[in-house]
């Protein structure tokens, strides 16, 4: 199995800025994200359903990088309140956020000869119902504030490529890479950017519990590289269009891949 390169240090590319990120609880892309931003000098609202692992990431966080400069707020995507109170809170604490990255998505593996409606309907609410609330909401702000912003979805190369047992978690990734695009248009009239990026295989925790070791070795095995992405390789992808050196991109889905196939 290949090895992933040496850890990328910060280097101060969100200073200054207030940045959202949902699904930031735990050891994953969200998590890995927040640390990034973090170390790029941003300050950071973190947001996840899971109360406890929130709880504790914040915690973990706080230590590291001072009280000051990360907070916490118990988010579930599906519901909307919710998702107003969370930006309510941005708005009341910072006057809007400047980054807003929605990672939160559910994912899971049935034949869609046997999928039940209520299996499909909880992947599209979180996954692509949720990335729409957070995106509307951040458009909202963003507008609100009249001092632009930018938005990054956590989409999946699954968008793009079929994968038996995926057929929920593959629309709904596909329709979130249609959401980007045309929020791109819109977006642009408030000097806001929204782009998304697309992993092929970012382990984590998850992702380990919920896919076979066979499946797993199949997976990696289609990676150029022989191995799956670091949680935080992603994170660096999502700190370039999150700042200034991605300034002229727009629209666009950009994969954090190396499969062949």
């Amino acid at each position: 199995m290949g090895v992933p390169p040496a850890y990328v240090p910060g280097h101060g590319l969100l200073r200054g800025r207030t940045a959202l990120v949902t699904a930031a609880a735990g050891a994953g892309i969200g998590g890995a994200t927040a640390r990034r931003f973090l170390e790029e000098g941003a300050r950071v609202l973190l947001s996840d359903a899971h109360r406890r692992r929130l709880a504790e990431s914040r915690a973990v966080l706080a230590d590291e990088f001072g009280a000051d400069a990360v907070a916490a707020q118990p988010c579930d995507v599906t519901d909307e309140e919710q998702v107003r109170a969370l930006f309510a809170r941005v708005a009341e604490e910072h006057g809007g956020p400047d980054v807003v990255v929605n990672n939160a998505g559910l994912g899971g593996t049935a034949a869609l000869v046997d999928m039940a409606d209520e299996q499909w309907g909880r992947v599209l609410d979180t996954t692509l119902n949720g990335t729409f609330r957070c995106t509307r909401a951040a458009l909202r702000s963003f507008r609100d504030s009249g001092r632009g912003g930018v938005i990054v979805n956590n989409a999946s190369v699954l968008g793009w490529r079929a994968q038996t047992g995926q057929a929920h978690y593959a629309a709904a990734k596909a329709g979130v890479m249609a959401l980007t695009r045309c929020a791109a248009l819109e977006a642009a009239a408030y000097g806001v950017r929204v782009n998304a990026v697309a992993p092929s295989l970012a382990m984590h925790p998850h992702l380990a519990k919920a896919t076979s070791a066979e499946l797993l070795a199949e997976l990696v095995e289609r990676e150029a590289f022989g191995r799956y992405a670091e949680p935080w390789e992603v994170a660096n992808v999502i700190v370039f269009l999150a700042g200034d050196y991605s300034s002229y991109m727009t629209g666009e889905i950009v994969p954090v891949s190396s499969r062949r196939a």
